[in-house]
C-alpha cells in the first residue's frame, strides 16, 4: 500500500519535478526505478542509497535538488529525517517495497511503475 503524506510539504512543486528515489544501497530497487523512468519527460529522476556501501550515497545536494523523495521502507524515511534534520527536506513518500527483488526484476518494475505513477497523479496530476 502506498503511503502518501503531503503534510510536510514545504516547497512549491515545479512543472517538471525532480524525483529522488532512495533505498538501502542503491543496487536494486532505487536503481531499477531510475532505470525505468530515466527517459520519462514528465520529471527528472535520480537514485541514491543510505548505506555507506551504496553505489551512490545520498547527499545534501540530492535533497536540495529533489521536489519529492520516494523511499522503499518507513525506516528509510526516518533515517533521512534523522540524518538531515537541519535541512528543509521535501516530502518523502513510502512505496512499501521490501528488499526481496533483484535489479530490473519484472515484479519490481511493475510495483515501482504502479506506485510511482499513482503518487505522481495525486501530487502533480501527471
Amino acid at each position: 500500500m502506498l503511503v502518501v503524506d503531503f503534510t510536510k510539504t514545504k516547497r512549491t512543486l515545479t512543472n517538471r519535478p525532480n524525483i529522488l528515489v532512495v533505498c538501502g544501497r542503491n543496487k536494486k530497487r532505487s536503481r531499477t526505478a531510475e532505470s525505468i523512468f530515466k527517459n520519462d519527460n514528465r520529471f527528472a529522476i535520480r537514485s541514491a542509497g543510505l548505506s555507506p556501501q551504496s553505489d551512490r550515497k545520498i547527499s545534501e545536494k540530492d535533497l536540495n535538488w529533489a521536489d519529492l523523495i520516494f523511499v522503499m521502507e518507513t525506516k528509510q524515511r526516518a533515517r533521512i529525517w534523522g540524518l538531515y534534520k537541519y535541512l528543509e527536506i521535501p516530502p518523502i513518500e513510502i512505496l512499501e517495497i521490501p528488499d526481496d527483488y533483484e535489479f530490473m526484476d519484472n515484479e519490481l518494475i511493475e510495483l515501482l511503475t504502479d506506485r510511482i505513477n499513482d503518487a505522481l497523479k495525486i501530487v502533480y496530476k501527471i
